[in-house]
């Protein structure tokens, strides 16, 4: 069985055991979680949503919040000027191994929702 999920503005494909470096979520290491927003689910039948299949889920846990390899952007100002300048940028990342995948049921589940970052900080202020 696979599904297709919708995190961090990119899709993936996965399957149950799959490991996945997604952008950076608001949980730590041992945390289980659970993905909401999946496009497709397959197996004997396959279920596209429309856009969203209601009631699947994608069961995982956390391994570990990472950085990726560091990109560098050099920028040079030619002929009469001499500027240049360097930049360089690691995305936050977090590791997840999937355990698996629910076609339905997944508001029984129990488990917390995976949520990035920038969603828990609007959670916390509108909270207030």
């Amino acid at each position: 069985m696979f599904a297709v999920l919708k995190t961090g503005g990119k899709q993936y494909k996965v399957q149950a055991g799959d490991v996945l470096r997604v952008e950076k979520l608001d949980a730590i290491a041992g945390d289980k979680i659970q993905f909401n927003e999946i496009l497709m689910v397959g197996g004997e039948a396959l279920t596209v949503g429309a856009p969203l299949v209601a009631g699947a889920a994608v069961q995982a846990e956390v391994i570990d919040q990472i950085k990726a390899d560091k990109v560098i952007n050099f920028v040079k100002r030619r002929r009469k000027h001499s500027s240049q300048r360097t930049k360089g940028h690691r995305q936050k990342l977090t590791l997840v191994r999937v355990t698996g995948i629910l076609a339905s049921g997944a508001e029984t589940s129990g488990v917390a929702a995976a949520t990035g970052t920038a969603d828990a900080r609007r959670a916390a202020h509108e909270s207030k």
